[in-house]
């Protein structure tokens, strides 16, 4: 570890074929351009994967990177990134996890790993400091998560490893199967699972003895302890309940998914909220390496379902996805389907997205209870419901037909089906609704990765003075934008918080701890040395957008996917809201190409790619730039 900056300057490349460690030290410039995370991963997916490379094929890298805060003691810093082309969307695929891996990794000496190739028989990766190894994994073949981490440690003799695993979902190579961190975290989107599975790689275990080192710890210690002062002020719904806890608010303004995206107010929200977990199933809070705001719920329970608590509990995402989605208000059924997600490693987005798209097409005899293997899959069922869930794991029944997403399944179901498929570029979208968060909406569908809530702008934080608001000032955002508005100044906003979005992805910073903008600048150039600012780390999530975008390009993934589902062009039913203006919906993702310095088609521009010292890249594409 080099004194003085908080990067190793090394990168693991393992090549499963060959059972082949190599040890790689890029230059320090390419830390600086790029800071790790999702813009390094988008660097090395369009100039090593060769275009049309089969997602699930030994082609395909899989790619765990950290940023250049990881580790670093202050709050939101334990997090890293996944990524790989996706086999879901077939396009740029990352995703980030939080938890500790990440922080074990740098002290085991490196930046990220390049996992290439496919192994011969199941393994798990193990790494400790400078000793890398691959051990069978035939034994773990077909276990939980739970089971899997369980047998790792007896193993290895130890308890204080850290690891992503795969449970039977990726081992099947579900497209929606997510890759799980020491079982209450998850890199949920785009279908990484599924890669893991293909290269029949169980796990990854690392335990390190190094440290992070800083170049200035005390500048750094010294915002942690503002944090620490600030988080509950800041962030209070977090750091007492996590996410979720305003459901019923989001059901009242229609705001909440409900009947497979038919409506937004679901008539039992409130027995979905959160604080109804206390004194009933909720154990406990837990969290993230350094992070004081325990935002992540610890569930258990013996009946009507037995759900083991070292599954962690679920979070908004999955209770609006298992719960108002799919028409079912009981939270116990909700914390069950959770635990079987993380331990067959499963998207819960993904996977509730599924399960009520089969209810609407059974509701409109676009399925049968013969071709649903005998299952009623009615709204409401709840065991109906978690049966799918087992069934979308193991590749079983309607199972099968699921497994892959709702945008083939309905190409397969036909009749219409197509209608009902809540997805955009082949990725489900998540439990928020865009006919309430319209620039949300623009962002499901510019989104590199297909319809994404966390690297997007959510309307509701920008519309009145809010910690968000505040932040965004030192990006030019100086005033609030109305709720409704999606005019210029909403697709303004919206292009920066993008950019400072992929900026953070790239640090691998978590999104729920309140930093600013500027205060990020200052701890990056604690961390690190550099004498940043945030427009150079915009600078970096500018890279990211630009060189993710080519990707999808360069894989046929355009300008015409660049849209919503039809059905957030109707009113809700039940709810309040109007549908969007799908105009209006063109002309706010064109206006945001020209903001981005893109072509009318979506195309970054040559000067654009000059202007972000991409040259390299326009060598890569030069066919068609």
């Amino acid at each position: 570890m080099h004194v003085g900056r908080s990067y190793t300057g090394k990168l693991l490349r393992i090549n499963l074929d060959a059972e082949r460690v190599e040890v790689e030290e890029p230059p320090e410039n390419i830390y600086r351009q790029y800071l790790g995370g999702r813009a390094l991963i988008s660097r090395y997916l369009l100039s090593e994967v060769p275009p049309r490379t089969d997602p699930l094929g030994p082609g395909n890298p899989l790619l765990v990177f950290t940023g250049v805060l990881t580790g670093v003691p202050v709050p939101g810093t334990g997090r890293n990134s996944v990524g790989a082309r996706s086999p879901l969307t077939g396009g740029f695929g990352e995703s980030e996890v939080g938890g500790s891996f990440g922080v074990e990794l740098k002290k085991a000496g490196y930046d990220g790993i390049i996992i290439g190739g496919r192994a011969s028989h199941p393994v798990y990766l193990v790494i400790r400091d400078s000793a890398v190894e691959l051990q069978s994994a035939e034994k773990l073949w077909g276990r939980a998560t739970g089971e899997a981490r369980r047998d790792i440690q007896e193993a290895l003799g130890s308890n204080s490893s850290k690891m992503l695993l795969i449970g039977p979902a990726g081992e099947n190579q579900v497209k929606v199967a997510c890759i799980i961190a020491d079982l209450k975290h998850a890199a949920g989107r785009c279908g990484l699972g599924a890669v893991m599975g293909s290269k029949n790689l169980k796990a990854i275990v690392v335990e390190g003895s190094g440290r992070v080192d800083l170049h200035d710890s005390s500048r750094a210690m010294e915002l942690a302890r503002w944090m620490g002062r600030n988080f509950r002020t800041l962030a209070a719904a977090f750091h007492d309940i996590g996410t979720g806890s305003a459901i019923d608010v989001m059901s009242r303004f229609g705001g909440l998914p409900t009947h497979n995206f038919r409506g937004g107010s679901f008539a039992g929200a409130a027995d979905l909220v959160p604080y109804r977990m206390r004194g009933n199933i909720l154990k406990g809070m837990g969290g993230c390496f350094a992070c004081p705001m325990r935002c992540k719920k610890v569930v258990g329970m013996d009946e009507p379902y037995r759900v083991d608590p070292a599954y962690g509990g679920p979070e908004y995402e999955t209770i609006a996805a298992f719960g108002s989605n799919c028409d079912i208000g009981d939270i116990r059924a909700v914390a069950k389907a959770h635990e079987l997600c993380n331990a067959y490693s499963l998207d819960t987005i993904s996977t509730g997205a599924a399960v009520s798209f089969a209810m609407e097409c059974f509701e409109k005899g676009l399925l049968t209870r013969d071709e649903a293997g005998g299952l009623e899959v009615r709204f409401g069922d709840q065991g109906a419901m978690l049966r799918l869930v087992e069934l979308i794991a193991k590749r079983e029944g309607i199972g099968a037909l699921l497994s892959d997403g709702v945008a083939r399944a309905a190409e397969r179901i036909g009749r219409g089906a197509e209608e009902l498929a809540v997805h955009v570029k082949g990725q489900e979208v998540p439990m928020h609704e865009p006919r309430w968060k319209r620039a949300l909406g623009i962002g499901y569908a510019v989104s590199p990765t297909g319809a994404e809530h966390m690297a997007n702008l959510h309307d509701t934080l920008f519309a009145q003075p809010t910690p968000d608001f505040e932040g965004a000032k030192s990006l030019g955002i100086l005033e609030p934008v109305p709720l409704e508005d999606l005019g210029p100044a909403k697709v303004r906003l919206l292009t920066y918080w993008l950019l400072w979005r992929y900026a953070q992805d790239s640090l691998v910073m978590c999104m729920f701890v309140p930093w600013r903008p500027d205060q990020t600048a200052e701890l990056v150039s604690a961390a690190t040395g550099w004498n940043t600012s945030v427009w150079e780390l915009l600078k970096a999530g500018e890279r990211a957008a630009n060189l993710s975008r080519l990707f999808n390009l360069r894989e046929g993934i355009d300008a015409s996917t660049d849209r919503l589902p039809a059905r957030f062009y109707a009113p809700e039913d039940p709810g309040e809201l109007p549908g969007i203006d799908p105009d209006r919906v063109e002309e706010a993702v064109r206006l945001h190409y020209a903001m981005m310095g893109w072509t009318p088609d979506g195309v970054p521009t040559r000067s654009k790619l000059l202007e972000l010292d991409l040259r390299w890249a326009i060598d890569r594409c030069q066919a068609w730039l």
